[in-house]
């Protein structure tokens, strides 16, 4: 199981990883934008929108290494006072109750959006647009896929914790 859930992890390690670098990218192309508009008054729908593309990417594929390294906001007043034993079921139940269901309904609900906008290829409605909404849309699927291998990986450490091993995990590293 430790085995399983270093290689999945692994995922979303690399994906934030990538990721990361679409920031960069974005605070250049933001800044690009505002150079052109308000020194030479020039414009380009394409740019404007490929910062929404590469915002939208940042968000959806680097959910997975956010919640690998524990980055995302969680009331913890119990959870830190809590034996390790007693986190690790607070994860289990919590993967098992939450993020699962919510990862399903994610795909479920944009499944039927996502494979009408590839029967398209939908592009930008704005003229000079960028034409790749279809693949934009399909962050919404990506986003559940990566989160559930993630919570995957979570829930195995928390079992192997659970069984009385202990784990080295990669959020630790």
């Amino acid at each position: 199981m430790e085995a399983l859930a270093g290689r999945l992890e692994q995922i979303a390690e690399y994906t934030g990883r990538v990721i990361s670098w679409a920031t960069l990218l974005m605070v250049l192309i933001t800044f690009l934008v505002v150079i052109l508009r308000y020194v030479f008054d020039l414009g380009w729908i394409a740019l404007q929108e490929s910062v929404d593309y590469l915002h939208a990417a940042v968000f959806m594929l680097g959910a997975a290494y956010t919640m690998k390294h524990r980055g995302h906001v969680r009331v913890d007043i119990f959870y830190q006072k809590m034996s390790p034993g007693s986190r690790a079921w607070v994860d289990v139940l919590g993967t098992l109750l939450l993020l699962f269901p919510v990862c399903v309904f994610i795909f479920w609900i944009s499944w039927e959006y996502v494979s009408n906008s590839w029967a398209v290829l939908e592009g930008s409605p704005e003229a000079g647009g960028l034409p790749g909404v279809f693949l934009l849309k399909s962050l919404l699927l990506l986003l559940p896929l990566t989160l559930g291998l993630q919570g995957i990986a979570a829930l195995l450490r928390s079992l192997v914790l659970l069984r009385g091993q202990h784990p080295q995990s990669a959020a630790d590293d």
